[in-house]
């Protein structure tokens, strides 16, 4: 027997945990690495647009350029812990080569951002690229298949409002 879907007809869905608005002294971190530069340039504008769109402003964002990818979750990680950012958008592109690189390198970028986030309680956001082509990285970077950096602040944004609704600043 399936239960009823809150939000069915006739039912009522729970109170969501979240904030109305973005706390208006919103300061977010953006990581971007400078590795296939042409990608990561294109997510960070869909990251800032995704932020301008939402607070109307770009007041209240940091750039921080990393290397590559695998430095983005130590300059990501002091971010988080430097008390002046609600949350960090990350923003890389690896696309695979001849040999196994990129997974080791994807995995242990994704691994400790995600470890990152948990243990500072800060929320960071994943907008690393983790594709087979530049054509692939291109569809994800504005193209046909949307811009990820644009998703990666989206999210980050939704996590913001959800902690602060959780914190009772709804």
């Amino acid at each position: 027997m399936n239960a009823p879907q809150p939000d069915s007809p006739g039912q009522h869905a729970p109170p969501l945990l979240r904030s109305a608005h973005l706390p208006p002294s919103l300061r977010v971190a953006i990581v971007v690495s400078r590795y296939n530069r042409w990608i990561t340039d294109a997510l960070l504008r869909g990251a800032q647009d995704e932020f301008h769109r939402q607070t109307g402003t770009l007041e209240g964002l940091a750039i921080m350029h990393a290397p590559g990818s695998f430095e983005l979750p130590v300059l990501a990680r002091a971010a988080a812990t430097s008390g002046r950012f609600q949350a960090v958008v990350c923003l890389g592109c690896i696309i695979k080569g001849e040999t196994s690189h990129d997974l080791h390198i994807a995995t242990a970028v994704a691994n400790a951002i995600t470890a990152a986030s948990c243990e500072t309680g800060v929320p960071i956001a994943f907008g690393v690229l983790t594709v087979d082509t530049a054509a692939q990285a291109e569809a994800r970077a504005g193209g046909d298949k949307g811009n990820k950096g644009q998703e990666a602040m989206q999210a980050a944004l939704d996590c913001v409002q959800t902690l602060a609704g959780l914190a009772g600043r709804a």
